[in-house]
């Protein structure tokens, strides 16, 4: 009886000997395979985590090359790096510079795309940014509605060679696309003036002014606007109906403007193609959005023309923005700081 207790005790401990030496086996390849697939989900992880930090570097990098207006920079490290040398006109931008820097608080700019339509972009940019509404006048009358008012109400049927910046389109087509400017124009402006937080507008412009094809749109409308209300000012001094702005007086007063088919014809359709905003056209732009435009111009520094308003005559409720220009002809946003 001991001899069969004592072999079913030990057939017993075999039995769990070998039972726990194949649990040990198979625990011992749970783990190793454990340990493998959190190593495996380890590198997947930082593989993924890298993959999408270069994703969005990249999208951060195509999104600022596409940016039509750029990041603050440092003003006198702009200043610095765009004007090197002892040249005079260097040495001369340079103390520009510092003149903004240290009397007039503007400690950095955003700089803007260089091309034809650098002065509206750099206006209507500010205009969105700081959440200003339309004019006081825009409010009273449907833009949608004046293509079609000037072609059929006032019988400007020359508008139809109305050309559109570098795409030199003319033809009775223009009609239909002057209208989706305004269309694009009226409900970007809505849409932007109605939003409250500063930072979410703020990334509204800069989705908005990241896209060619959209702000081009934009860019039209101001100029048919402008003609717009070269036309409404031409009627009322030939009928004598009503005192026009001394602004209008001047536009007219240039043999290449005389009227607003020549206007049109020899400014308006350069615009955004070969030609920029001059300062009668500035005037003009200011008058039509209501804004009081401030302009440093670096080029005049040390006279009296160093700083001008657009239009020098302006209401005390209307918006001030400022411009930074070189030269007159490409502009920058400058930024104050106190």
């Amino acid at each position: 009886g001991r001899h069969e207790a004592w072999s079913w005790k030990t057939a017993s401990k075999e039995s769990l000997c070998l039972m726990w030496q194949k649990v040990k086996v198979q625990l011992m390849l749970s783990m190793s395979f454990l340990t493998a697939l959190f190593w495996y989900c380890r590198r997947l992880y930082s593989f993924l985590a890298q993959l999408l930090k270069r994703w969005n570097n990249y999208l951060q990098r195509q999104l600022i090359r596409n940016l039509s207006v750029l990041p603050e920079v440092d003003l006198l490290g702009h200043s610095a790096r765009e004007w090197k040398g002892e040249t005079k006109q260097a040495k001369q931008m340079r103390e520009a510079y510092e003149e903004l820097f240290r009397s007039c608080h503007i400690k950095y700019l955003r700089q803007i795309r260089r091309d034809n339509y650098s002065a509206v972009r750099a206006v209507l940019f500010q205009i969105f940014t700081q959440g200003i509404s339309f004019p006081s006048w825009m409010k009273e009358r449907d833009i949608l509605k004046l293509p079609e008012k000037l072609l059929y109400s006032q019988g400007c049927n020359w508008i139809q060679q109305y050309s559109f910046g570098p795409e030199r389109y003319t033809g009775p087509n223009a009609f239909g696309k002057l209208r989706k400017c305004m269309e694009a124009l009226k409900t970007n402006w809505a849409e932007i003036s109605a939003t409250r937080d500063h930072e979410e507008r703020g990334s509204m412009c800069n989705t908005l002014f990241s896209d060619e094809s959209k702000e081009y749109k934009l860019y039209e409308a101001i100029k048919f606007i402008m003609l717009y209300e070269v036309v409404e000012a031409y009627e009322k001094i030939k009928s004598r109906d009503k005192p026009v702005h001394n602004l209008f007086s001047l536009l007219f007063a240039r043999d290449s403007s005389s009227d607003p088919l020549s206007f049109m014809m020899n400014h308006l359709n350069s615009i955004g193609d070969s030609i920029c905003l001059d300062q009668v056209e500035l005037f003009l732009l200011g008058y039509l959005l209501e804004v009081k435009i401030r302009v440093y111009r670096l080029h005049r520094f040390n006279t009296e023309e160093f700083q001008v308003t657009y239009p020098d005559e302006y209401r005390r409720e209307w918006n001030e923005i400022s411009l930074l220009t070189e030269d007159d002809h490409y502009y920058h946003i400058p930024l104050f700081r106190t």
